[in-house]
């Protein structure tokens, strides 16, 4: 057997205490939108067709009534969260859901906290020193010596970027134990604004965390997993203004070009062809839902049915978009479906889109708990 072989063996997620029922956000905005009815129809069509049902966030303020909403009102005498204190909020709530989503992930590979020996963190929603990575290694008794890798401000590819990092890692260190976590609290940054762009970007982003253990699919015994196959990273050209993250006075400020799905449409199928080679078209298909548009084009260009779509979608019905978290929620909830299923061994495919436009995709084999069981048995049979 192959030992340089990688696999997610581990997952886990977790979302804030608090939750946004779209209906509800949509009427609030409204609501803070009176004087502008033009903006307000437009944000009620947004929030209608993103796809989006429920999201999560770690700011109670967002529940409020639009009057007493800061994130919201355009009233003059109310105090927009300045960054500071926006990343100030981010420090303090960052930190525990991300602790949950490692532990759950770390207990699902059944690999001790003490073996690992990387530790990749991702957020592009909020900043601090020393980081999140310092402060996980004490809270998750990781050893003093492991190796922090933060990557930071990347946007929604980037924890596919991770993972992708984590199968080289192993490739050239097949003891190594990979734990990569994601935190992002898009929801910090929504603004009081009657712009369409500002408006689109508050329609469906959502906060959570995620984690994953990779490494060699021979280590230990596990539930079932992703193995990790050829990775692809492309920059798309000309496309650098259509996704833009900066920051503002009050937050980050967002800019997504609806134009996006079109690109995908344009630029995609080649890539992915690229990646594939000769190799049959995929069976799975775990998409970041940067949005609606996104999972529609790509069902559409390849003819995808609801049950490949499905897990996407439903991450972006119940969650919304939890920038670089999501991809892991997505895998999440496929394995769910794989294992409730009953699946043998499926071939599939990983990508998402982030500012650039960048593309991150990854190879990935959906493995059965009992076949990962019986390649060990194999392994040692013949060892």
């Amino acid at each position: 057997m192959n030992h340089e072989i990688s696999a997610i063996i581990g997952i886990g997620t977790a979302v804030p205490d608090y939750r946004l029922e779209q209906d509800e956000t949509a009427h609030r905005l409204s609501q803070a939108l009176h004087a502008y009815p033009d903006s307000a129809r437009w944000a009620k069509r947004l929030f209608k067709q993103c796809g989006v049902k429920t999201r999560y966030t770690c700011e109670p303020n967002l529940l409020e009534p639009s009057d007493s909403c800061r994130y919201f009102s355009l009233a003059a005498n109310h105090l927009v969260p300045t960054t500071k204190e926006r990343m100030a909020m981010y420090k303090q709530q960052s930190v525990p859901i991300a602790f949950r989503a490692a532990q759950k992930a770390l207990k699902d590979s059944q690999i001790q906290s003490s073996e690992i020996t990387h530790l990749i963190t991702v957020s592009c929603t909020g900043q601090f020193l020393p980081g999140l990575d310092t402060l996980l290694v004490k809270e998750l008794g990781l050893r003093e010596t492991v190796n922090r890798i933060p990557l930071n401000f990347l946007g929604c590819a980037a924890g596919l970027k991770a993972i992708c990092l984590s199968k080289e890692l192993i490739q050239h260190d097949r003891h190594a134990k990979v734990l990569i976590v994601t935190v992002e609290l898009c929801t910090l940054h929504i603004q009081p604004s009657t712009a369409r762009e500002a408006l689109f970007g508050a329609s469906f982003f959502g906060d959570g965390a995620s984690a994953c253990v990779v490494a060699s699919s021979m280590a230990g015994s596990r539930p079932a997993s992703f193995e990790l196959g050829t990775s692809h990273s492309v920059l798309l050209p000309g496309c650098a203004e259509e996704m833009v993250w900066e920051v503002g006075n009050y937050g980050f400020d967002l800019y997504l070009s609806t134009k996006i799905p079109k690109l995908i449409r344009e630029f995609i199928p080649e890539q992915i062809e690229r990646l594939q080679g000769s190799d049959a078209l995929p069976s799975l298909w775990a998409i970041h839902p940067g949005g609606k548009g996104i999972i529609d084009v790509l069902e559409e260009v390849y003819s995808l049915d609801k049950e490949q779509t499905g897990p996407s979608r439903t991450i972006l019905e119940r969650y919304g978009n939890m920038s670089s978290a999501t991809i892991l929620f997505v895998l999440d909830e496929m394995r769910k479906q794989l294992i409730n299923n009953l699946a043998d061994k499926t071939s599939g495919i990983a990508l998402a889109f982030g500012p650039g436009l960048t593309c991150e995709m990854i190879q990935i084999s959906y493995i059965p708990a009992a076949a990962s069981a019986m390649a060990e048995l194999k392994d040692e049979t013949y060892a």
